[in-house]
């Protein structure tokens, strides 16, 4: 048979087609008793319609996916296949089951090498996630497990079919599907002498299911973020900064975006309200700076709870508890909430001019649009802790950045995209623009703002979902589909954070027991 004489349709079985599906299962079940009775066939079909998906050619029932619904819990344990067939070879399909549970799925042998039992595992599949059922569970057969028995336990078995030294016509086929062996059956369906009696469970997780009593707690999975590409400039008042920044909050917020992006130091022109003299000594004119830190965490906090949105207020300067200096990002949530991220590494320049120093801590922040990381500018540049935060399911990671040439941009830029990929999560980079040559380390600044993806068939091609006009003022918006990253990390073409190799090796955080330096633990 030609591929052109092929017209496949796929739909649900009716009580109508059961002539149909009898011949069919008689000539794939010789060996283990046939076809089911026609009443028990209707019954799974009256109470689980959608769960009974057919393949047909030209009106011709060429392949047939049987299943009931289950309760997860029971099915997930130890059973036998008699568990689900009540008195006279009745299905026990229960309406309130959180799982669905494969009964038989047979092609027609004169279809086979067409992939259609590929096609109504799919249908399963999506029917699974359109019902937000836990997940679908099997019993699988290992037909081919005679030929063997004498030499390997069934476990021993198991392990050479999954390593691609045996092959078994159903227990391949499952692996090649997603499904994972849970455990191994015994007496499953003693009949089956091919089998030997035994049988995989087998397991097909939906990685989007949410519980029914969580659904009014569910976090939000259409996200939608709004970066602030700000333009230094000359200020003559802080009341005047946090006008322009209450300007942008409010027109973020009026597109309903869940987060406000702010750049690095973006009120770093308020050291300009100094005289002239008093800015050449730059340590002074930082610590001048950071005396306006207090009055923007509460202004923006304010701002994040009156226009109902998260506020990443880019990064301050700020005098810590040990009158040291550091550079500090702000998340100001909408409820109120206000936590910090320092930015960790420090730029020569921040050393030399200012006497920054690094913090100490790592975090990832749960908002009510996505558990989120900050790394501020340099930070991005150090691939290690985006794979902390990644490992503490990091969704979305923020990073406000302040750069003077374009060559600086593109560092950031580029390890920011990496790190997109790298982590399967989504990118937020947000910086300055504009020029102030009055106002010393401030002449220059290069910008182009960005939202990156990972790099699969659900993102753009690029993996860019937005960008800015370089260098020009201007705010940029983004829509990101948390349930993109939930299956790009479990389905996609590459698994990066599934696939490294932590039998090789290790990250960790170090944890300081003294801030000021003596024994160090790891943990």
């Amino acid at each position: 048979m030609s591929l052109d004489e092929l017209h496949l349709n796929l739909r649900n079985l009716t009580p109508d087609d059961y002539p149909q599906l009898k011949t069919l299962m008689d000539r794939v079940y010789d060996d283990i008793g046939g076809a089911w009775p026609k009443f028990t066939i209707d019954k799974l079909i009256s109470e689980f319609p959608d769960g009974q998906i057919v393949i047909e050619d030209d009106e011709i029932i060429v392949g047939v996916a049987l299943t009931a619904l289950v309760d997860y819990d029971e099915f997930s344990n130890p059973h036998r296949y008699d568990d689900l067939i009540g008195k006279r070879e009745t299905i026990l399909n229960d309406p309130d089951g959180d799982a669905m549970y494969g009964l038989d799925v047979l092609i027609d042998p004169a279809y086979r090498g067409y992939r259609l039992g590929r096609r109504l595992y799919e249908a399963r599949k999506e029917l699974c996630r359109s019902m937000n059922l836990r997940a679908i569970l099997a019993g699988g057969r290992i037909p081919n497990y005679h030929h063997y028995a004498d030499e390997l336990s069934p476990t021993e078995y198991i392990d050479k079919v999954a390593r691609k030294e045996i092959h078994d016509p159903i227990l391949s086929f499952q692996l090649a599907n997603d499904f994972l062996v849970k455990r191994l059956l015994r007496k499953y369906l003693p009949e089956d002498e091919k089998s030997q009696g035994f049988a995989t469970l087998l397991e097909w997780n939906n990685i989007l299911y949410e519980p029914a009593e969580r659904v009014l707690e569910t976090r939000k999975t259409q996200v939608r973020v709004g970066a602030v590409q700000w333009q230094m400039r000359e200020f003559a008042s802080v009341e005047s900064v946090l006008q322009q920044v209450e300007y942008f909050v409010d027109a973020l917020s009026g597109y309903q975006s869940d987060f406000a992006v702010f750049p690095e130091l973006f009120n770093a022109a308020l050291m300009g309200l100094q005289d002239r003299a008093a800015q050449q000594d730059q340590m002074a004119a930082v610590r001048f700076l950071a005396g306006f830190t207090e009055q923007f965490k509460t202004e923006l906090s304010r701002m994040a709870v009156s226009y109902n949105i998260n506020i990443v207020a880019g990064s301050m300067i700020e005098v810590g508890e040990d009158d040291r200096l550091y550079n500090v990002s702000y998340l100001c949530h909408r409820d109120g909430t206000l936590e910090s991220q320092a930015k960790l590494h420090i730029t020569p320049q921040e050393r030399r001019d200012w006497v920054i120093e690094g913090g100490d801590e790592l975090r990832v922040f749960e908002t009510d649009a996505g558990r989120v990381g900050i790394q501020i500018c340099y930070d991005v540049e150090f691939p290690e802790l985006s794979r902390l935060l990644a490992d503490q399911d990091m969704d979305i990671l923020f990073v406000p950045f302040w750069t003077d040439t374009k060559n600086g941009y593109l560092r950031v830029r580029h390890c920011a995209q990496a790190r997109a990929i790298e982590n399967e999560c989504y990118v937020v980079l947000c910086g300055s623009v504009g020029n102030v040559p009055s106002i010393r380390n401030l002449d220059i600044q290069y910008a182009q703002s960005s939202v990156f993806s990972p790099s699969d068939f659900a993102f753009p091609h690029d993996a860019v979902l937005s960008e800015t006009t370089p260098n020009t003022e201007m705010i940029m918006f983004s829509d990101l589909d948390l349930t993109r990253l939930t299956v790009v990390r479990a389905e996609g073409s590459v698994t990066n954070l599934k696939d490294r190799r932590q039998d090789l090796f290790d990250l960790r955080w170090r944890d300081w027991s003294w801030k000021s330096g003596g024994r160090q633990d790891e943990s």
